[in-house]
């Protein structure tokens, strides 16, 4: 497996696991895989630059659509994932 495969891997269980908020992921994906600055990473994803920025800084009530347009270029997209509950 190649490195951005590794990393994109790694992305995807921090936020499985709760541990990377859907903002970071983002901004780590698109920095470390694309190498893109956010004007070109919101055309590339059909989104608007103000969308994206608020998205990275996890601002506003994004939607569905314009969550997966972000992930959607590393092979992502949002789902369902388990709620990880603290032992009591």
């Amino acid at each position: 497996m190649d490195t951005r495969a590794l990393f994109i891997e790694s992305v995807e269980r921090g936020q499985a696991e709760g541990t990377l908020q859907v903002g970071e992921a983002v901004r780590r994906l698109r920095v470390e895989v694309t190498g893109l600055h956010q004007t070109p990473f919101a055309r590339m994803c059909r989104i608007s630059l103000r969308t994206l920025v608020h998205i990275e800084h996890g601002e506003g009530n994004q939607t569905l659509k314009s969550l997966n347009a972000v992930f959607r270029p590393f092979g992502l997209q949002m789902g369902v994932v388990k709620v990880r509950r603290p032992l009591s």
